[in-house]
């Protein structure tokens, strides 16, 4: 082994065997159900003038290999009896499900991977694991005077089907898009302007993640390409404010013993109190701006090289009570959940769609509204912010990058800025 990666700074073998579980489930019927597995390796070598050699492979036949490896022992995880006792589980789902005459339409989205890594390298560092994923997505759709609303509610972990199935919050899910979609009825269109604005913790994140997140990953910070790019040690946000990604969170989506390079995982400090501390590392970039990778080297599969990535990205605990935030706005809006959007990782600057938003008046919630986004930048809004609640909420999701795509979770607790662009309402 020692050959394969002989005058590198580092090499890897990666081995990864992964399983797939789909079942969509739709008005009263199995709409799909597939199973998948895939077997594949990559070698990869850092040379001394910082190029990359890099290939894969899905067909492993090499005697070498097998001899040093062998990571298809492991039978197939998925079978007959699991799928039906999952179809059991959506059939229980169906019926929570709020019953109302403007019912048109629901769908659950189940899906479970399960990927048994294992990774040998030039350091003669050995590692195997295996994470379950596990995703639960329900989309109900009503209709009312011509009108059609959606809402959506999705929980992801670490976990197994067996784990997670009777949480509370998934029980809960086909109620929650049920509400949300009938609220979303009844919503008005919120004033355009300058308002002040509190991100709920239900938000889950999606400001610190695509506003400023991004901007920490090594690739961009150290590379020039980041707002933050050498300002390490400056004030750059509120002293409220202290942002932290980490990996070892048990079973949220983001969570990892050993990032793809084989580094164990590890809590990063990205900001803390407002001053920048730290960005998050590979094995490449951290080579070649002499620093020490802290585990956040991930790859989509064995087709992909591993970059720098976030994992679970936080704002963490204020010492502010979110009811308190809330009774401090006299007029504003209240955004409990954030949609899709656009960011420039260079400047910060963003748009995003409001999915679930309420106008406040004199610290009470007054109505839903609709059709809203945010209009700001990122590292600006970090430096504004006056208030920040004790609590705090994780949301699952897929960072895109690349053109790889891997699970992430992104919290944060209320959050009060004072003043921030709203526009794009519609009618």
């Amino acid at each position: 082994m020692r050959a394969l990666f002989k005058g590198t700074l580092f090499g890897d073998l990666y081995f990864e065997r992964t399983e797939t579980l789909k079942i969509v489930f739709e008005l009263d019927r199995i709409e799909e159900i597939s199973l998948g597995e895939e077997k594949g390796i990559a070698w990869r070598k850092i040379k001394e003038n910082f190029e990359i050699e890099f290939s894969f492979s899905s067909k492993i036949e090499e005697e070498n290999f097998k001899k040093v490896i062998d990571l298809f022992s492991g039978k197939a995880y998925f079978n007959s009896v699991q799928v039906k006792e999952r179809i059991e589980f959506l059939e229980t789902l169906k019926k929570k499900v709020v019953g109302s005459p403007y019912l048109k339409h629901y769908r659950f989205l189940l899906t479970e991977v399960i990927k048994d890594i294992q990774i040998y390298t030039s350091e003669e560092v050995y590692r195997r694991f295996l994470i379950p994923y596990f995703r639960i997505a329900a989309t109900v759709v009503v209709e009312k005077d011509g009108k059609l609303e959606r809402g959506y509610e999705v929980k992801a972990y670490t976990l197994k089907f067996e784990e997670v199935k009777d949480f509370t919050e998934v029980q809960e899910l086909p109620e929650r898009a049920s509400s949300l979609a009938l609220t979303m009825l009844s919503a008005r269109k919120v004033p355009a302007g300058v308002m002040p604005v509190v991100l709920s913790g239900e938000a889950g994140g999606t400001m610190i993640h695509e506003a400023v997140g991004h901007g920490f990953e090594a690739d961009h910070a150290e590379e020039g390409l980041s707002i933050y790019s050498g300002k390490l040690g400056e004030q750059v946000a509120s002293s409220l404010i202290t942002v932290i990604d980490d990996p070892t969170l048990p079973n949220l989506f983001g969570y990892y013993p050993y990032d793809d390079e084989g580094t164990e995982s590890q809590k990063v400090v990205l900001i803390e109190k407002g001053v920048l501390k730290n960005f998050l590392y590979d094995k490449y970039f951290a080579l070649k701006h002499g620093k020490v990778s802290n585990g956040h080297g991930r790859r989509e599969s064995f087709r992909d090289l591993p970059i720098p990535r976030m994992s679970n990205t936080y704002i963490e605990k204020g010492p502010h009570k979110p009811e308190e935030i809330l009774k401090s706005i006299d007029s504003g809006l209240l955004v409990k959940k954030m949609g899709g959007g656009e960011v420039n990782p260079l400047t910060g600057d963003f748009i995003f769609e409001v999915r679930e938003g309420y106008y406040i008046y004199k610290g009470e919630v007054a109505y839903p509204v609709k059709g809203a986004n945010l209009v700001g930048n990122g590292p600006k809004v970090l430096e504004i912010i006056d208030m920040v609640g004790d609590d705090l909420y994780f949301e699952p999701g897929f960072c895109g990058k690349d053109g790889q795509r891997v699970p992430v979770s992104d919290g944060q607790p209320t959050l009060r800025i004072p003043e921030i662009t709203v526009g794009g309402v519609l009618d």
